[in-house]
């Protein structure tokens, strides 16, 4: 554990607190536990230790946020926008992907926020400080398996703001080796309309505001998924790295 602790040098700090850097960890984890590498010979102890020290790597230091906020601050913007997740290979399994949860980063002050969403299909509400954000990461899950993938689209918020992020959909690639998740965003009229709805029904002080569209740069991308140890236990022939 010792050499997995030393190859996270990135440093970043949110709220005083001294974090690891989610980037360069996320690089240098994935660098040595590629999803291609062969599983069969790793112990599983060392497996359980892998999970550790990415959980503790992608998840500490970041704020938890639902997806639709209770309430909203004056310094701080309004972010709308929905988010789809869905298969586009060929359906050899029951699971279908939903969106677990997605990352995003200020990039001057490096806080990273966390969106809870659990969904293949929902819209997102958020209360976020104004500046410059980074898609930086989404989590799947199919059934009991759970990927990961590190993205790179940026948008920024001005403060008091409403601002619509339009509709992220996430194209899942089928199970197999080196599968890939593309990120398209787009807008759709029909989305928009049902954010503004959310507006008035949940927070009428935003009401008399007019509403920005803003969609994340670039528009489409695409990343590597991740699979996260450890899997079930499951026999052999039911886990993805066989398949």
């Amino acid at each position: 554990m010792r050499t997995i602790i030393n190859i996270l040098p990135g440093i970043s700090k949110s709220r005083g607190v001294q974090c690891p850097n989610p980037r360069s960890s996320w690089r240098a984890l994935r660098a040595l536990v590629s999803y291609n590498d062969h599983m069969l010979e790793v112990p599983s102890r060392v497996s359980w230790g892998w999970a550790v020290v990415l959980a503790i790597v992608l998840n500490g230091c970041a704020t938890e946020l639902p997806a639709i906020t209770e309430s909203t601050d004056s310094a701080t913007t309004l972010v709308l926008g929905r988010v789809t997740a869905v298969l586009t290979g060929e359906r050899r399994r029951i699971y279908e992907p939903i969106l677990r949860a997605f990352e995003l980063e200020n990039q001057q002050t490096y806080q990273r926020f966390r969106v809870d969403v659990q969904s293949d299909n929902e819209q997102f509400a958020l209360s976020l400080p104004p500046g410059t954000y980074e898609l930086s990461r989404i989590q799947l899950s199919e059934g009991p398996f759970m990927s990961m993938a590190q993205l790179s689209a940026s948008f920024t918020l001005e403060q008091g703001a409403i601002t619509y992020l339009g509709t992220w959909r996430f194209g899942v690639d089928s199970p197999r080796y080196g599968r890939i998740v593309v990120l398209s965003t787009v807008v759709d009229e029909g989305d928009r309309g049902q954010a503004e709805q959310i507006v008035k029904q949940k927070y009428p002080a935003h009401e008399t505001h007019e509403v920005t569209t803003v969609l994340p740069d670039p528009a489409q991308s695409e990343a590597r998924l991740y699979e996260v140890m450890p899997y079930p236990r499951y026999p052999h022939y039911f886990q993805r790295h066989y398949w």
